[in-house]
C-alpha cells in the first residue's frame, strides 16, 4: 500500500514564515485600504546593482550565440567563479580554501535543508536556540529528531544551545555529545556577532569530540566591528571539522536570482569517507547547476564596481537597522542586534508572547515581524524585525509603532 513520508507528518504546522504570509494576507483582505509594512522575512529590497545588471545582459547576449551558449554547468559549479570565491572570500582573509573546495548551487538555503542528507539517521545534531527553522526541520524530514512535544516546542532527540540575553546570544557548548553542530553567525534570527576567541572554542570542542560544525555565514557581509571573523576557516584545524555556507542573496541581493556555494575541505571526514566526495556524489546526481547567466551575475559581485556598489548597499540597510534598533530603544524597548546584522531582535513588551505581539502589532500598527518562538523556545517572548526594508517604509513603520 502506497504510504506517504512519515517524517514529513511530524512536522508542527506550516512553516514559519508561511505562517506570518498567511497572517498578513487575511489582515490586507480585511483591510484593504490599509497599507502594510513587511519588516519579517529577510528579503531584500533594493534593485540588483549596476555591475550585476551588466554581467546578466552580457551573459545573457552570450547565450544568444552559438560559440557562447552554455548548458549544463560543471558539477561543482563554473571555474571562474569558484576561482573568485576562493580568491576574494577565503584567499584575501588568510584561509586556505582551493576552488575545488568550492561547491556553487542556487542558494544557500538548499545546502543547509540538503547537507544533513550526507550523515547517518543516527546522528543527533545540536542547534542554538533560536534558530533557523530550516536546520530543525530538514533533519525532521530526515527522521533524526525524535518526538515532538508540542507544549515545550522541543525535539526530543535535538540538543538545544539556548542563546539568551544572558550569554549575549551565543551558545555554551552542549553538555550532551552532538555529531553535528549548526552555527549561523552574525546570526539569523538574533543579529548577534561571535568573536574569534569564542569560534575557536567551538572548532577545538568539534576536533576534540569528532564533531562536524555546518557555519552557516550568510551575513558575513554585515559585519561591521573589526576582528570578527568573516569565516570559521580563520581558526586553526576549522579544516578538518567545519562545512561553511554562503549566500549571495544578503551580500548582492540575489533572492530572486538564486546563488550560494558550501565549501568543504578535502581533508573533513566521517571516519574513513570523505565527505566532500559525498556532496560532490550528492551534486551530481540531484543538481543541475546554477544557471550560467546567474554565475557570471556572481562573478560581477567580485569585480571592483561591484564591490563598491554592493558597499553602498549593505551600508543602506544598516543605516535602516540602526534607526529600527535606536528608534526601538527610545520608546523604551528591550533591543539587540542590527550592529553586525540587519536583523533587530527585540524584547516583547509586557512579557506578552511573541504571537501576541505580532498580532498587535498588525492590527494596532499594520507593521508584520517575525516572532521570536517560531525559531524555537528561547525565542518566545522575542520579536524579530528586519533592516531589508526601504528607507521610507523602515520610517513609516517607527512611526506607527510609536504612535500604536
Amino acid at each position: 500500500m502506497l504510504k506517504a513520508n512519515q517524517d514529513y507528518l511530524k512536522l508542527p504546522g506550516s512553516y514559519l514564515f508561511s505562517t506570518v504570509a498567511k497572517k498578513q494576507r487575511e489582515y490586507q483582505e480585511a483591510n484593504p485600504d490599509r497599507k502594510v509594512i513587511r519588516l519579517s522575512i529577510g528579503d531584500v529590497t533594493q534593485p540588483i546593482a549596476p555591475a550585476i545588471i551588466k554581467a546578466l545582459h552580457e551573459a545573457v547576449d552570450e547565450m544568444g550565440t552559438e560559440e557562447g551558449f552554455h548548458g549544463y554547468a560543471p558539477d561543482l559549479g563554473y571555474e571562474f567563479l569558484r576561482n573568485a570565491v576562493a580568491e576574494n572570500d577565503y584567499k584575501a582573509r588568510g584561509c586556505e580554501v582551493s576552488p575545488d573546495e568550492v561547491f556553487i548551487s542556487d542558494g544557500a538555503k538548499g545546502d543547509c535543508g540538503n547537507i544533513q542528507e550526507i550523515f547517518d539517521k543516527d546522528c543527533r545534531i545540536a542547534v542554538c536556540d533560536p534558530v533557523y527553522p530550516v536546520y530543525v526541520d530538514t533533519n525532521v524530514m530526515a527522521g533524526r529528531t525524535g518526538v515532538y512535544d508540542e507544549k515545550s516546542g522541543v525535539w526530543s532527540d535535538v540538543i538545544y544551545m539556548p542563546c539568551t540575553a544572558e550569554n549575549g546570544f551565543t551558545p555554551e557548548l552542549p553538555g550532551q555529545k552532538p555529531d553535528i553542530i549548526y552555527l549561523c553567525f552574525p546570526n539569523n534570527p538574533t543579529g548577534a556577532s561571535i568573536t574569534k576567541e569564542s569560534l575557536q572554542k567551538w572548532v577545538d570542542y568539534a576536533n576534540e569530540n569528532g564533531a562536524v560544525i555546518i557555519y552557516d555565514a550568510a551575513y558575513e557581509a554585515y559585519i561591521s566591528e573589526a576582528g570578527l571573523p568573516h569565516s570559521i576557516y580563520e581558526c586553526e584545524g576549522a579544516r578538518n571539522c567545519a562545512i561553511e555556507i554562503h549566500s549571495f542573496s544578503k551580500n548582492a541581493g540575489f533572492t530572486g536570482l538564486r546563488l550560494g556555494y558550501t565549501v568543504i575541505p578535502r581533508e573533513l571526514k566521517a571516519g574513513d569517507t570523505a565527505l566532500h566526495a559525498l556532496w560532490a556524489r550528492r551534486h551530481g546526481t540531484k543538481y543541475n547547476g546554477a544557471p550560467y547567466i546567474v554565475q557570471k551575475a556572481g562573478l560581477a559581485v567580485y569585480s571592483d564596481e561591484g564591490k563598491a556598489q554592493l558597499k553602498e548597499q549593505i551600508a543602506y540597510y544598516m543605516k535602516n537597522a540602526s534607526d529600527i534598533r535606536e528608534g526601538l530603544k527610545a520608546m523604551g524597548y528591550e533591543v539587540y542586534g542590527g550592529v553586525n546584522a540587519p536583523y533587530i531582535w527585540l524584547k516583547t513588551p509586557g512579557n506578552l508572547s511573541s504571537w501576541d505581539f505580532f498580532d498587535r502589532l498588525l492590527e494596532n500598527a499594520g507593521v508584520v515581524g517575525t516572532p521570536g518562538s517560531g525559531f524555537g523556545p528561547s525565542g518566545e517572548h522575542y520579536f524579530r524585525l528586519t533592516a531589508f526594508g526601504s528607507r521610507e517604509n523602515t520610517a513609516e513603520a517607527l512611526k506607527r509603532i510609536k504612535e500604536m
